[in-house]
């Protein structure tokens, strides 16, 4: 036959000579002939030898001619494929790896492809694909998935180890320019090390593969590099593994380095969201429920707010995304931002049935007076909508809190009394739908001792620390301020007494003030020195918090129940009440600090230059102290009195302050008792014996301290 100019002289029909050859192209399934051939020895011998019948060399692998690890490599991938896991096994054992590890290094460095011998376009699919390195890899990595399914998965980790051990040699110096069918046995064995491991309870090797796996140059794409992580993050956040740092080798110097499993969860999360931002990478909201698990566990609540509002529209419904930003928003501390998002969520045109953006809209209303009536319509729709006991009560008992809170605002007596008792009504049909909810017997007694119901209240703080086991230390308070209030002193420094005992150090700063502010409990006047060292102890946990922690991290809020600033509030007043006006100067410059504007710290501020006889600098304290916030009552009152001692002229102004701190707090004791002082400087004695009466009465039942600090 005449040569073909264009092949140096050699055509197709001379290669095919060996009738193996001819078999491999005439069968559709040629691996079984080639692999039958191998098996009777009859063509292909162990060690990559092979008989005259091949035509071409198998080192050269220009031709069709298959060594022993290749023809096994493809049999056992047939075998895979047919589901016959034990037979592929059984084929893929007689591979000795290392003897082909030999050959790849030479068949990946051949990047030209020889003209001789038939076109890519004329090799069987099966085989022209597939060099040396291709087969031989992928073979062991199907070695290890059929070790991986019949459950001998340190076996499968191994085997898979050394696939990614033959291949690595191959990145040193750089990624190569391997082929797609090499590239994706390396991308599944990077894969799948993790998992076996997992699976083979070798939890520390699993954390050593995915971190090799994602900083290692295997040259992923950017969907295998996000299963890789995605996978890594739950292991890290659900695994329950003892967490090690990366290696020293690992680092590069100044990158950010976690410190424990959450931390190296988050930033895997926040690349992976970056990849989304920048088109790399399909969305997957299970990794925003990740990092909203995460974040949560470091109360990075704002962090999450942020990440929330960067996902592009569309990804989540707006009313969804409305709801968990207050949420967010919420556990943050940020309850104005809050309530924003929640009542773009319970639009009329949105979805105004969302009980639970609902019940946390009622909730926030229902801290704030100025709130209350807006709360009442948002519990109204949560009874209305509740489909069960359940629902119901939590509707009846938010209810009762705003009514309760809306009393406080209202101009009249016979609108506050008509509020006052919708309230009761309210917390006690919750109650009968739920008896076991401690909140709802705290906020009964609450009210109960609000409106001078001593017998009911205090026996909801016995239920209330009951329920609790006495850890709560408000439920103490609760019982200590209605002792006092019923003028059982030695009592209530008993009740006080055991909550100091039983309650944690951090909740102890309310039960502290309490102690030393009460110049009726016996403990006050004894040692107000040991009130003083309570509080230096708290700071001093407190500090050693913050110290230990971040510094952007919000340590104002100590558990919900003490803050710093209250700390150094309480200490203020301690050490102004002792006279020590230099140390209560010092403490008001560290609350300030924390809370630059608070009528708390102003009213300290006006009582110390009142006993030091600064009156006009006290009047401008507590006036900016009730600018700061409307409804003081105690700057109220303080500015009512001061007026009072300036001369007849300033007797109306002192009058509308009193009667304004009472329409917000009618049970304050003093308001009433300088209301009285007023009217008889004006000559209105009949309303001066009456304001007289009403002190009188109140100071029988009045508390060491008053019963709103407990709401």
């Amino acid at each position: 036959m005449a040569p073909d100019p264009e092949e140096g002289g050699e055509t197709v029909q001379e290669e095919a000579t060996s009738p193996a050859e001819v078999e491999v192209q005439a069968d559709p399934a040629p691996c079984e002939k080639v692999v039958e051939l191998a098996s009777e020895g009859e063509s292909l011998k162990p060690g990559g030898g092979s008989t005259p019948a091949v035509a071409a060399d198998s080192s050269s692998h220009e031709g069709l001619s298959l060594n022993y690890e290749e023809a096994r490599a493809l049999l056992g991938r047939l075998e895979f494929q047919k589901g016959n896991v034990e037979v592929a096994l059984r084929v893929f054992d007689g591979i000795d790896l290392q003897a082909a590890i030999q050959q790849f290094q030479p068949s990946l460095s051949d990047k030209t492809p020889s003209k001789k011998g038939r076109t890519k376009s004329e090799l069987p699919s099966s085989v022209s694909q597939n060099n040396p390195a291709s087969l031989v890899l992928e073979a062991i990595y199907l070695k290890s998935l059929s070790l991986q399914k019949l459950g001998k998965s340190t076996e499968a980790a191994n085997q898979c180890q050394s696939v990614l051990d033959s291949v690595e040699s191959m990145f040193q110096n750089g990624t190569p320019d391997i082929e797609p069918k090499l590239q994706e046995t390396v991308n599944k064995s990077v894969e799948l090390l993790p998992e076996a491991w997992k699976y083979a309870g070798s939890y520390q090797e699993a954390l050593a593969s995915y971190r090799r796996a994602l900083l290692s140059p295997w040259n992923l794409d950017d969907e295998c590099r996000t299963r890789i992580q995605k996978r890594f993050v739950a292991f890290l956040l659900y695994g329950n593994v003892d967490w090690n740092p990366p290696s020293m080798t690992q680092q590069i110097e100044g990158t950010f380095v976690p410190k424990n499993n959450v931390e190296e969860a988050i930033l895997l999360l926040m690349i992976i969201l970056r990849n989304w931002y920048q088109g790399k990478t399909h969305w997957d909201p299970s990794v925003m429920e990740h990092l909203t698990y995460a974040l949560s566990l470091c109360r990075e609540l704002l962090i999450l707010a942020k990440q929330l509002e960067e996902v592009l529209p569309g990804i989540y419904p707006r009313t969804e995304r409305w709801s968990t930003l207050g949420l967010c928003y919420y556990a943050a501390g940020h309850k104005d931002d809050a309530l924003n998002f929640l009542r773009k969520s319970l639009n009329k045109l949105e979805n105004p049935n969302d009980i639970l953006a609902l019940s946390l809209a009622a909730k926030i209303c229902s801290k704030e007076c100025h709130l209350a009536s807006e709360g009442v319509e948002y519990a109204r729709r949560i009874i209305a909508l509740a489909e069960s006991q359940h629902l119901k009560s939590v509707g009846l008992h938010l209810l009762g809190r705003c009514l309760g809170k809306k009393s406080k605002v209202v101009s009249s007596d016979y609108q506050r009394s008509l509020l006052q008792t919708e309230t009761l009504k309210s917390l006690t049909e919750s109650f009968t739908l739920n008896r076991h909810n401690a909140d709802l017997i705290f906020d009964m007694g609450v009210e109960y001792a609000e409106q001078r119901n001593m017998n009911s209240a205090l026996r909801c703080a016995k239920e209330f620390i009951e329920a609790t086991g006495g850890s709560v230390s408000k439920g103490w308070r609760l019982l200590a301020l209605v002792l006092s209030a019923q003028q059982r002193f030695s009592e209530a420094e008993v009740a006080i007494d055991a909550a100091l005992d039983e309650t944690a150090k951090w909740d102890q700063g309310p039960l502290l003030r309490l102690k030393q502010t009460g110049p009726k409990l016996k403990v006050a006047q004894s040692s107000p020195m040991e009130a003083v060292e309570a509080y230096r102890t708290l700071l001093s946990l407190v500090q050693a918090q913050k110290n230990s922690s971040k510094p952007t991290k919000d340590l104002e809020v100590i558990d919900g129940s003490v803050s710093e600033f209250e700390i150094w509030q309480g200490l203020a007043n301690l050490y102004s009440s002792l006279s020590y006006w230099r140390d209560a100067e010092i403490c008001l410059q560290k609350a300030r600090a924390l809370k630059s504007y608070s009528a708390t710290t102003l009213h300290a501020e006006g009582y110390m230059h009142q006993a030091r006889k600064h009156t006009k600098d006290a009047l401008a304290a507590y006036v900016n102290a009730f600018s700061t916030e409307l409804e003081h009552v105690a700057s109220k009152v303080a500015i009512g009195a001061l007026l009072a001692k300036q001369g007849p002229r300033f007797l109306p102004a002192a009058r509308c302050f009193l009667s304004d701190a009472l329409r917000v707090e009618p049970t304050n004791r003093m308001a009433w008792l300088y209301l009285g002082k007023v009217h008889r400087s004006d000559g209105r004695i009949t309303d001066a014996a009456d304001c007289f009466q009403a002190a009188v009465m109140l100071e029988e039942s009045d508390p060491v301290e008053c019963f709103n600090s407990l709401s």
